[in-house]
């Protein structure tokens, strides 16, 4: 299961909603790069694949195809601000590390 918390959806339909995105779904996926190896990539899109698994949390229909699921399964989505910006947090318990500036993990 993967989930989004009710700040982080909020956020999601604030954006579909300044971009005319109503009725798609968000797809989340692993894909190799960054300083740790790995990095997350969201975003939106009107409909999954065949392959794909499909959840929704807080009225947010998520998209993962079954590569990423092995690495993002029991992840929650937040969104957080602070001083230093804004953006979507991934609390994954399948990391084994990050990078020092937090924008890619392990596994």
């Amino acid at each position: 299961m993967i989930s989004i918390t009710d700040k982080a959806a909020e956020k999601v339909r604030e954006i579909a909603e300044a971009e005319a995105l109503h009725g798609q779904g968000l797809r989340l996926r692993v894909v190799g790069g960054g300083c740790a190896g790995f990095s997350y990539d969201l975003y939106f899109e009107d409909q999954m694949t065949e392959m794909d698994e499909q959840f929704e949390s807080n009225g947010v229909k998520l998209f993962v195809d079954p590569l990423s699921f092995q690495y993002l399964e029991n992840t929650e989505i937040d969104y957080v601000e602070g001083v230093h910006g804004s953006g979507f947090k991934f609390n994954n318990p399948n990391t084994t590390g990050s990078c020092g500036c937090g924008s890619s993990v392990k596994f």
